[in-house]
């Protein structure tokens, strides 16, 4: 007589951050940049990129301390790129340009698509994104993953950001669920996402697809250089 193997689930909700977790942000963003230089006869190569990255990853980490807020970071960010060039441009038209570039940018990374498909049925699922509105909106709500959440939370339309708590609390209530002992974080970040989960009092997993050195004092439950990896934490096989 053969036995079935019996899978039991350790967790009934996954929050997923988009970018970095299913969304090839990076990609996004450098198709965004450039496309916005070009239109706006802006010759930039490489190095001007890799400035205005390192500017950009600045001025995010201040909104997340709560230094700035998400609408002021969106043309400061170009306005202080530019003052490192020293150049002229408006960075407001800049900015808006940007903007709408990057929501028509949806890269998924490889095998996202196919990770929710085998996770759909199995668990509740929610999109908990730090992002602006006008972009994420676009971007997430046309993508073909979009069907496998069932709510799409973006930090900027709640007024909340990861790592406050708020922004989880404001997403179980969304969703009416309560049970925090069930529900896992899943993220790139561990300065919003993991932090973010671990300050509401959840699980958390940190997706390191880049195999990065945990150099900050945020210790993850989980982490998983890759999907497979994630799939093998979500079950407990039981004979």
């Amino acid at each position: 007589m053969i036995l079935e193997r019996k899978i039991t689930l350790r967790y009934e909700l996954l929050i997923f951050d988009a970018d970095g977790t299913l969304f090839d942000f990076e990609r996004a963003e450098e198709y965004a940049f450039f496309k916005t230089a070009g239109d706006a006869g802006r010759d930039f190569t490489k190095k001007e990129y890799g400035i205005y990255a390192n500017v950009n990853k600045a001025i995010w980490q201040e909104m997340e301390l709560g230094k700035i807020d998400q609408n002021t970071l969106k043309a400061e960010r170009f306005r202080r790129f530019f003052d490192k060039l020293e150049i002229k441009e408006d960075s407001e038209r800049f900015s808006s340009e940007y903007l709408y570039n990057l929501s028509t940018a949806g890269f998924l990374l490889e095998g996202a698509e196919e990770l929710l498909e085998s996770l759909k049925g199995r668990f509740r699922m929610v999109l908990l994104t730090n992002g602006l509105t006008s972009v994420q909106d676009n971007r997430l709500g046309t993508s073909p993953i979009r069907p496998y959440f069932e709510e799409l939370v973006i930090s900027e339309s709640v007024g909340i950001s990861k790592p406050d708590p708020g922004i989880f609390q404001h997403t179980f209530d969304k969703i009416g669920y309560r049970d925090k002992e069930k529900a896992l974080m899943i993220g790139d970040s561990l300065t919003s996402d993991i932090l973010g989960g671990l300050n509401y009092g959840l699980d958390t997993c940190w997706y390191n697809a880049g195999k990065r050195t945990n150099e900050k004092n945020i210790f993850p439950k989980y982490e998983v250089h890759d999907y497979d990896e994630l799939l093998g934490i979500l079950e407990i096989g039981l004979d």
